[in-house]
């Protein structure tokens, strides 16, 4: 039921964001900004339970809980950096969304520089 609400509620804040939109535009875009964070809370209460269940199978595993946490690092990096560059579009600042995608990339390849040092000593003891 909570994807009919958080679609419901994108309707309902395109709708209203629609309303003013020959009006007072500036309206508008702070309706899309406060209808954007409310879905994304519920994103995150959903990636709340995600990782839950993750880190129970990651127990399960030897030695995967450095590299699961690794992995929702980076996925929430992207996700973040991804949701904040669509709310600067949105609202006409392109050039801050490009700013806001270029520091989420270099977050991700600093997040995950450690599972590729990993692999490069993984290599190297194949060549030895």
């Amino acid at each position: 039921m909570d994807v009919a609400r958080v679609a419901l509620l994108g309707i309902m804040g395109v709708l209203t964001g629609l309303l003013f939109k020959s009006g007072k535009q500036e309206y508008g875009v702070f309706i899309g900004i406060a209808v954007s964070i409310l879905i994304f809370s519920y994103v995150g209460v959903y990636l709340g339970q995600m990782k839950d269940a993750v880190a129970s199978f990651g127990s399960r595993l030897a030695g995967s809980g450095e590299y699961l946490g690794i992995l929702f690092k980076v996925v929430g990096i992207t996700w973040l950096s991804e949701f904040c560059a669509g709310l600067c579009r949105d609202a006409g600042y392109q050039s801050i969304a490009a700013q806001v995608e270029l520091f989420g990339k270099t977050a991700v390849l600093l997040a995950g520089m450690p599972v590729f040092l990993s692999l490069i000593e993984t290599i190297s003891g194949f060549m030895s």
